[in-house]
């Protein structure tokens, strides 16, 4: 009797054992991204929202202002990273080297020349292409010149000095304005000075040794020469420290100035105002003609990377892959980077038309194949370092031959970059 009893219950246990597998198989993964481009969070948590109820999945965004990898390493010390993490091409190749998942056999790889490759893996996924140079804003110029604005017969430094002495004398008495964070001056200017050249690397190792004399480099006074005509004309020069960004983007939206330093992610801020509508991005005017003129300076910016350490699983991991796919191939997810979030696409197959007119522009270079490539191997402190000795240079707190020093004394004290 006890078996035919047992017998009984292991035969209800077995049938309701079966009948579960298919409620557990039903039941939605859950998993999170990290993203840090605080201007598409909206956007990016709607996105997943929607992506969320018509896939069965859950999907929970997140965003830190702190540094990222200083972010990052506080998930992974918890034991709670994230599954998709949107990161810095330099976090690719530290934490992604560490905890990414391998990418290659995705589809998507062979739709883009933007990826990030680690050790011959996959890991990196770019989210978008950006690029930098001078914002000008083709309405305010043209109302004080009374003639069509053409950004391309300003290719030198006396080109530009000159026009914006012509500004000034129509009765724009501060044609330019500044940026002053420290991402701006040194991440994104002075970064300049490194990638403009044939050998990026040779001149970054000349650095590292002590051997690189920047008072006599051509690259550094031709950029810095420009960056001193940027200060001259400075609507905030008299305490420039003091400028906050929002009002540096309204004078540019607005047509108070007509140049600013920046990028195509500038436009969000940009639209925020009285946007006088037409403003676009050139390259940087220098008096230097070489293999870099006419170009702007960018590629790839911001990637994700799936997670791969033991406290992602598999099916969180395989969910990531789909999400990243849906951005690439669907429709609504072209719609998202090009349109929704003014992104310009780093995939070949997204022919839909940015919504962000630097975007518009950054585009055609792209297409003409005229960006100077990012150099990505900084040390983690670099731009809050020498960010901080561009602020000084930008208040007039120490001339030229000061900041050379620093910046030769900072990458000379450092540790190289593993690549």
């Amino acid at each position: 009797m006890k078996k035919q009893i047992f017998a009984a219950a292991a035969a209800v246990m077995a049938m309701s054992a079966t009948m579960a597998v298919p409620v557990m198989a039903d039941d939605p993964v859950s998993f999170t991204i990290f993203n840090s481009k605080s201007e598409i969070q909206e956007y990016l948590e709607e996105a997943a929202a929607n992506y969320s109820a018509e896939n069965n999945v859950n999907i929970e965004v997140y965003y830190s202002n702190d540094t990222v990898a200083a972010h990052l390493a506080t998930k992974y010390s918890s034991g709670d990273p994230y599954t998709l993490a949107m990161t810095d091409a330099k976090d690719v190749y530290s934490a992604g080297a560490e905890y990414g998942y391998d990418l290659s056999g995705q589809d998507w790889v062979e739709d883009t020349d933007y990826e990030i490759t680690v050790d011959g893996k996959v890991l990196g996924f770019p989210v978008c292409i950006e690029a930098r140079g001078i914002i000008y804003n083709a309405d305010a110029i043209e109302e004080i010149t009374g003639e069509p604005f053409d950004p391309s017969t300003i290719v030198t430094l006396d080109d530009f000095t000159a026009f914006c002495d012509k500004l000034v004398e129509g009765g724009m008495e501060s044609p330019t304005a500044i940026l002053k964070p420290d991402w701006s001056l040194a991440a994104h200017y002075l970064q300049q000075v490194y990638e403009e050249r044939e050998d990026v690397q040779g001149f970054i190792n000349s650095l590292y040794a002590g051997e690189a004399d920047l008072m006599n480099d051509e690259k550094f006074n031709a950029l810095m020469d420009t960056f001193d005509a940027l200060k001259k004309y400075n609507i905030f020069k008299s305490a420039p420290i003091s400028a906050e960004d929002e009002l540096v983007h309204m004078y540019t939206s607005e047509g108070g100035v007509a140049f600013q330093f920046g990028g195509c992610w500038d436009w969000n801020d940009i639209i925020d105002f009285d946007y006088t509508g037409n403003v676009g991005i050139m390259p940087v005017p220098q008096n230097v003609e070489d293999d870099f003129t006419g170009k702007l300076v960018g590629g790839g910016s911001k990637y994700f990377y799936v997670d791969n350490s033991e406290y992602t699983t598999d099916e969180q991991r395989a969910a990531a892959c789909d999400f990243l796919n849906w951005l690439v191939y669907s429709d609504e997810g072209q719609t998202l980077t090009s349109e929704t979030c003014g992104m310009v696409s780093a995939f070949k197959n997204n022919e839909k038309t940015c919504s962000n007119d630097l975007g518009q522009i950054v585009k055609q270079y792209v297409d003409e194949g005229k960006l100077i490539p990012n150099y990505d191997y900084d040390p983690d402190d670099h731009y809050s370092v020498l960010g901080a000795s561009m602020q000084k240079y930008l208040a007039d707190a120490i001339d030229r031959e000061g900041l050379a020093g620093e910046i030769e004394n900072y990458w000379s004290s450092v540790t190289p970059v593993q690549q």
